[in-house]
């Protein structure tokens, strides 16, 4: 298999004589001829790409990471909020190379065709895909040098070398480095008799070149590699009475490296860092109790042996060892990226969260209650919930109210059974301690725990097997497909009736990022609600069917055909001469049959506005294909993470909230949940949220036709809307007048804004009559 980590031998198989000969060989100019064939190879498929009428995947994530470098070099910014972006891209970037190149290399090592939707083969796409990633890195480097590095003096705070230490501070540094480093040290050999070493991904890496003292020749040298713990701080830091001084830690074991080397010289010392294939496919388990955990647990650890991708080099690296890498893990030089700067910038995290700059991060407007709730936190939820529908708009809304209807029900006599899907979780989470709590009352809790949630399988298998100890009911995911809606179910006995309380989401039962996403959720005792979700819990935990649910579009089975039925229905109403409207918001959009359909809708006179944070296949404003069709990207201070689908219906708004994306995997390989909005006054909050995205022109970025983007601008005259800040200031006067098409029917205005001040008892109502 390429990559291979096992030693390279002679044909004899016994031993390398001379460790870098067979790297050696003549470097000769390559012919004109050779020169303008790849000159015209690489205009080729750029032609290809730019011909398309769908827009790679990779390639727009690339453009979105490119929007969240746009963020650091964002001058209105604080230093601090700039450096949060630079890490963010670089954390994104890793991930980027550990799944869409190593799903890549899948392609390329095992010899299977794949066609990108730029209409290119995997060998010319790789080209092209790993120029872009040369263009975006050097983009990198040149905001952390140029921009945001000549700022760390006045901020307070340097990052330096041993030679601008005080002797007294050296002194402290060496001493660290003897007491604290020098112990965790483990230098690797590479010759003849010692196996190439496997190094880990995401770690720094030192190569040492060493050779026998007072020697020169080529044949006596040895080459070793140092791996720096990961669990060592990032920088030491010296403070000084008016700045710190921050000295990266592959800077101090480089100054003190010849203490692991005595009694030879060292030639060179390169830092490098690499990533590793970090794609990979489950496959069906029939004993999901234990094959199917062990399973999982093994696919985290290929992790650390999958093949090299990636490779960060400091740009006077040692030709010797570069070819020598490069041979040994069988990459090139498009995977091979000098770093003129810090490598890997998400050691910038350090710095940010250091106590010392505590007042200088900027901070966050605090949480407000949500329309259909005077306070964050009341005395019964459980009332709250009868008297109506709640629609949670998170970061601005509090997620309290969520963990106040776990706690409560775990405590709640009354209470018969919670059940949940878990996709990921915090750290610390109060979710679990409340599902615990409601096991040791004797509670019937049933989870469903997604251990396949990407990069979390582990904290998700431990906190899952706590809860299996209380005597929970744990399912370990539905075999190949991921569990990627959240719902909630609290059944409760009331004394001469037993109802059923729900919360659906667009978000994860995660606190910590419930302050960092923007998530809608949707607080309901709505029985065709609750119905829906016990039918769909049946299906997810046992052996049911059911014929159709009535809130609810699920997927795997339906929600593709489903939602290509609606656009449908706005492309025959525009071709009728009715009314017709489509905004969507997501975080993804790759499904190539609902592109397709949208496209279509557009050459019916459908106007579709699109809201889509990252990847977008689509290419809007194509003439004859998607004159109509607009995208935009909204790119601030939270990460947009709801998903909202609304369709006009000749004035008859229809709108779903939920979990999925339009994308493949989303409709075929998850479990996941849309939910309609059919209380009028939260169909409207849902409806104000797309109003708003569409009007920020501060955050914003619009979509052209050759699949870049462009920042929006404020026009002259016109106010900054910000939706990071404007959702906290909403009200719902302005909710329930608010219209995405001039020729909408607010249903329900004025009876919403009176149901505020006298809520209406939901015991007498139909549900007929609450659809209506």
């Amino acid at each position: 298999m390429f990559g291979s980590d096992s030693i390279y031998n002679n044909e004899k198989g016994n031993k390398l004589t001379n460790l870098f000969s067979f790297l050696k060989s003549p470097r000769t100019q390559a012919p004109l001829e050779e020169v303008k064939a790849v000159n015209s190879s690489t205009e080729k498929a750029n032609t290809l790409v730019q011909q398309s009428d769908l827009i790679s995947r990779d390639l727009s994530w690339l453009k979105f990471n490119d929007r969240v470098l746009d963020q650091a070099t964002n001058e209105e910014r604080n230093l601090f909020d700039r450096l949060k972006f630079l890490a963010i891209t670089a954390s994104n970037l890793d991930e980027f190379f550990t799944i869409r190149v190593g799903s890549l290399y899948n392609y390329l090592d095992f010899g299977k065709e794949r066609l990108d939707y730029s209409g290119l083969r995997e060998i010319p796409f790789r080209k092209v895909l790993m120029r872009e990633l040369h263009d975006y890195v050097h983009r990198q480097n040149e905001c952390y040098k140029n921009q945001l590095l000549p700022l760390f003096a006045q901020h307070g705070f340097r990052i330096i070398g041993l030679d601008e230490t005080e002797p007294d501070e050296e002194a402290a540094v060496e001493e660290y480095f003897e007491r604290t480093i020098y112990p965790m040290l483990t230098p690797m050999l590479f010759d003849y008799t010692h196996a190439f070493p496997i190094l880990l991904a995401k770690v720094l890496v030192l190569g040492v070149m060493t050779q026998v003292k007072g020697t020169t020749s080529e044949e006596d040298r040895k080459l070793s590699f140092v791996q720096l713990p990961p669990n060592l701080p990032r920088f030491y830091v010296i403070e000084r009475e008016d700045e710190l001084l921050l000295i990266p830690v592959e800077t101090i074991v480089r100054a003190y490296i010849d203490k692991l080397y005595r009694n030879v010289d060292i030639v060179s010392t390169n830092l490098f860092r690499i990533i590793r294939n970090g794609d990979f496919t489950l496959e069906e388990s029939d004993d999901i109790e234990a094959d199917f955990i062990d399973e999982i647990k093994q696919k985290i650890k290929s992790r650390r042996l999958g093949r090299v991708v990636q490779v960060s080099i400091e740009p006077d690296m040692n030709p010797d060892l570069l070819n020598l890498i490069k041979k040994r893990w069988e990459i090139d030089d498009y995977n091979v990226f000098p770093i003129d700067g810090l490598i890997d910038y998400t050691a910038l995290w350090s710095i940010i969260k250091h106590p010392e700059f505590k007042d200088q991060i900027p901070t966050t407007h605090p949480p407000v209650p949500p329309l259909g709730l005077e306070r964050e936190r009341i005395p019964d939820i459980f009332e709250a919930m009868r008297e109506r529908d709640i629609l949670l708009h998170h970061p601005y809304n509090n997620f309290e109210p969520v963990l106040q209807l776990l706690e409560q029900a775990a405590e709640d006599p009354k209470v018969l059974s919670i059940k949940l899907t878990i996709y990921r979780l915090a750290k610390n989470s109060r979710v679990t301690e409340a599902l615990l709590h409601a096991a040791e009352n004797g509670k019937h809790v049933a989870v469903l725990f997604e251990v396949k949630a990407r990069f979390d399988e582990e904290n998700n298998i431990r906190e899952a097997q706590r809860l299996q100890k209380a005597g929970c009911f744990v399912i370990y995911g539905i075999g190949l497909l991921k569990t990627h809606t959240k719902l909630l179910l609290i059944v409760r006995n009331e004394g001469n009736r037993v109802l059923r309380y729900a919360h659906l989401s667009s978000g994860n039962y995660n606190e910590d990022t419930s302050r960092l996403y923007t998530d809608t959720g949707l607080l309901t005792s709505n029985e065709e609600y609750t119905h829906d979700i016990s039918e769909f819990f049946n299906v997810i935990t046992g052996h049911s069917i059911p014929s159709e649910y009535q809130n609810l579009i699920t997927a795997p089975r339906y929600m593709r055909h489903k939602l290509i039925e609606l656009i449908q229905k706005e492309a025959e109403n525009a071709a009728a001469g009715l009314k017709s409207g489509i905004c969507i918001k997501i975080n993804s959009l790759e499904d190539r049959d609902t592109i397709l359909e949208l496209y279509k809708a557009s050459s019916a006179g459908v106007p579709v506005k699109l809201i889509v944070r990252g990847m977008c296949c689509l290419r809007p404003q194509r003439v004859g294909l998607s004159e109509n069709i607009t995208v935009r990207s909204l790119v601030g201070d939270f990460l947009e993470h709801s998903r909202i689908f609304y369709f006009h219906q000749n004035g008859n708004p229809l709108v779903y909230g939920g979990s999925a994306d339009a994308m493949v995997r989303s409709f075929d390989r998850r479990i996941e949940s849309l939910f309609k909005l059919v209380d009028p006054r939260v169909r409207q909050e849902a409806i104000h949220i797309l109003y708003y995205s569409l009007k920020d022109n501060v955050n914003a970025y619009e979509m052209q036709e050759d699949g870049t983007y462009k920042k929006c601008e404020i026009e002259e005259g016109s106010e900054p809307l910000n939706v990071h800040k404007a959702f906290y200031y909403v009200t719902l006067e302005e909710v329930m007048a608010t219209k995405l098409f001039e020729d909408e029917t607010v249903a329900g205005a004025d009876s919403a804004v009176t149901e505020l001040a006298e809520p209406a008892d939901r015991e007498t109502e139909t549900h007929s009559d609450q659809n209506a």
